[in-house]
């Protein structure tokens, strides 16, 4: 005959469920209560309940982030080595900087405003034909062909020598200009068409305005070598002024291209004539000249 099934203690199970449906004021419930209890507290290992404690705090989220770490969770480590100057995130920039974006984004929006006969569609489209008129007023093909045109024709000294000086700057500024367009390679404004008059492989890029440094040049160097009245010295002017007005207003250009070409021809202007060619100094170059 099969045995009775016992409990933990060693008792049938009978005894305890009797013993379970007693009142619970009685000796036997409470006493066998607090015995039990008093058993389970004593079976565990006396290291059992510092272990616990030591795995459960190093399962908690904040032990694994190192925030807190605890003393006997094993030896600290090292902070982490500072990142390189260039990784970091510039969280101040300087005010140079700021000034910079913002003129920048001034010259954009104004650019874009004044470029009023970029397309056929735009508010001043009827005015962009003879914009482009004058856009071939002041391209670098017609004056290289005009002064060297001029220089074979001429036949006084002082002639030969204001037209060579002339073709001297004239591919001097074709050749800087060049250079500094392929060094900068600012792009052109979004709504420029690409519709001039004999391009270059550097003509995709606008900084600076070539056609605003040939104004510059070319008008100073009228008004410094050529005898002219009041009048068409106003007029050379206002055509340097336009012609560089034009470049933003059929979209080549962005203010300060233009604004920067002037400058750069203004320049230009005034390093040719510091070293200016002449027969006492370039006689060769005269000489030469003379024989063709």
């Amino acid at each position: 005959m099969p045995s009775p099934r016992r409990s933990a203690e060693g008792r049938p199970l009978g005894a305890s469920a009797s013993s379970s449906s007693s009142s619970p004021g009685s000796p036997a419930h409470g006493g066998g209560g607090r015995f039990e209890f008093q058993s389970l507290l004593s079976s565990r290992a006396p290291g059992a309940d510092l272990t616990c404690a030591r795995l459960r705090a190093s399962e908690s989220p904040v032990h694994r982030r190192g925030s807190f770490p605890l003393a006997a969770a094993g030896p600290s480590q090292a902070p982490p080595p500072p990142l390189p100057e260039e990784d970091r995130m510039d969280l101040n920039p300087s005010f140079l900087g700021i000034a910079l974006r913002s003129l920048l984004a001034i010259d954009l929006w104004l650019s874009k405003k004044l470029g009023v006969c970029a397309g056929e569609s735009s508010s001043w489209g009827s005015v962009r034909p003879l914009m482009k008129l004058l856009e071939i007023s002041g391209h670098g093909i017609p004056w290289l062909l005009g002064t060297f045109y001029c220089l074979s024709r001429s036949d006084s000294w002082a002639g030969r020598e204001v037209l060579m000086n002339l073709l001297f700057s004239l591919m001097l500024d074709l050749l800087l200009v060049a250079l500094i367009k392929g060094l900068v390679r600012r792009r052109r404004p979004a709504h420029n068409q690409m519709d001039m008059f004999f391009t270059l492989s550097v003509d995709k890029y606008s900084f600076p305005s070539g056609h605003a440094t040939r104004a510059a040049l070319v008008s100073r160097f009228i008004l410094n070598h050529l005898v002219l009245a009041i009048p068409l010295r106003v007029l050379v002017v206002l055509w340097a002024f336009v012609l560089g007005l034009s470049r933003v207003m059929l979209g080549r250009h962005n203010v300060t291209d233009v604004a920067f070409g002037f400058f750069l021809g203004y320049m230009q202007y005034s390093l040719v004539n510091y070293y200016w060619l002449s027969p006492h100094n370039a006689p060769i170059l005269f000489v030469l000249w003379n024989q063709q």
